[in-house]
């Protein structure tokens, strides 16, 4: 249909082509020219969409003065270990093509590194700042790992220098403690669930009182299983303390960091779990020692305080002290006696007053002084000449009876008589 060297300068096309034909022989153009199939671009991305539906990625790379549409399929785009965002400067892998639909060029990716900077390290990065963004770092969040665990859970390989370190490590500091090992992928594809099988098979059976996941040393790439996010959510979740020994002490991962302790290398890690025995039994020793001084200190003080009650008087000679306990009993009679006299006298001399006061007011005193009292026939008393009329009965008392008689006249000053 076409010719297959478009060098020829004679060439022309016959009749008049379709869009669709003129797009297509584009797209012939494009993928027949050698250097279009294998180019690396630099550009800044932008208009990133990552689509959920089919997992492709479409954007554009763009520099200072000019722009490219890109498209990353699904089978590459899984590959890429770190999220594209605009505005980042990345370099693509690809092909230049046509898509003969839209009569558009565009460049078909096949990979994607960060511009100066590896794309493993930018994953890092990147989950490491959204995980302490949602506060998986946080100290609140850390969990005190047990001082004498019975149980330790370990997760790593059951082969290598780890598991065999953990072991001789617990073994001579904390024999009584018991070392259960799930034995789990620690690089590579799957390496990432199998370490999360491992926690929550712990988890689920409370199988352990402390988790140690980890493994040894490596390149960034080996040691990419402990940068999931999944499995650093999964030790967020866990109800086991766990701690996170992975590579050497200058390697971090964001196991290390979500983690409840992080220790440098899997020894420190046991190290870390389990308390050192020699230690603990100085340590009981210390106290066995303060014990017995206490105890023979509270002896000695009871001895003492023993020897000195039995040379009492109240124990030498009992009849002593019943004789001055005597004493002091006659002592209190005679303080109370007196005081009680004294109280008596004063009581019989605040009567004799109040008599005294008494009857100098009683009405007999005054009538044994010649005095009388005038009462009517109702008893009650006259005090005034106006109480009274001619004719009325009227009763004198005096000091030793009463006299009844007879008004016959009544002195009103000026107006005398009935």
């Amino acid at each position: 249909m076409y010719p297959s060297d478009f060098s020829d300068a004679e060439f022309s096309f016959p009749r008049a082509l379709s869009v669709s034909e003129i797009n297509n022989f584009i797209k012939l153009v494009f993928d027949g020219i050698p250097q279009f199939g294998d180019l690396y671009v630099n550009g800044e991305i932008s208009n990133f969409k990552n689509h959920y539906g089919t997992g492709h990625f479409y954007f554009t790379l763009k520099d200072e003065s000019s722009s490219i549409k890109a498209v990353m399929f699904k089978s590459y785009a899984s590959r890429v270990k770190f999220q594209p965002e605009n505005g980042m400067n990345v370099t693509v892998h690809g092909r230049i093509s046509v898509f003969p639909r839209d009569g558009q060029y565009q460049i078909y990716c096949d990979s994607m590194e960060p511009l100066g900077v590896g794309a493993l390290y930018a994953a890092f990065e990147q989950l490491k700042a959204k995980l302490s963004s949602e506060g998986l770092f946080d100290a609140a969040h850390k969990k005190q790992i047990p001082k004498y665990p019975g149980k330790i859970g370990v997760v790593t390989s059951a082969v290598g220098a780890a598991v065999r370190d953990i072991i001789n490590v617990v073994h001579r500091r904390w024999p009584i403690g018991k070392i259960i090992l799930f034995p789990a992928l620690v690089q590579g594809d799957g390496a990432a669930e199998s370490v999360i099988s491992g926690i929550n098979y712990f988890n689920e059976n409370n199988a352990a009182d402390v988790i140690i996941i980890g493994r040894g040393g490596g390149s960034i790439e080996d040691l990419w299983a402990f940068n999931d996010e999944k499995l650093a959510r999964t030790i967020f979740s866990s109800n086991i303390p766990v701690i996170s020994a992975v590579g050497h002490e200058t390697d971090f991962t964001i196991s290390d960091f979500v983690s409840d302790v992080r220790a440098p290398t899997p020894s420190a890690a046991a190290e870390i779990a389990v308390p050192d025995v020699t230690e603990l039994k100085g340590v009981l020793a210390s106290y066995l020692v303060r014990q017995y001084s206490s105890i023979n200190s509270k002896l000695s003080s009871s001895a003492e305080a023993l020897k000195r009650f039995k040379s009492s008087r109240v124990l030498t000679d009992p009849m002593a002290y019943i004789e001055d306990r005597t004493i002091v009993l006659g002592n209190l009679a005679d303080r109370l006696f007196s005081s009680f006299s004294r109280l008596v006298s004063d009581k019989r001399n605040k009567l004799s007053a109040i008599g005294g006061l008494l009857n100098s007011l009683s009405p007999l005193s005054v009538l044994s002084r010649g005095y009388g009292a005038v009462r009517d026939d109702n008893g009650s008393i006259i005090k005034s000449v106006e109480q009274v009329n001619c004719g009325e009965n009227i009763n004198v008392f005096l000091s030793d009876g009463f006299v009844s008689a007879e008004v016959n006249s009544i002195n009103r000053g000026k107006n005398n008589g009935c």
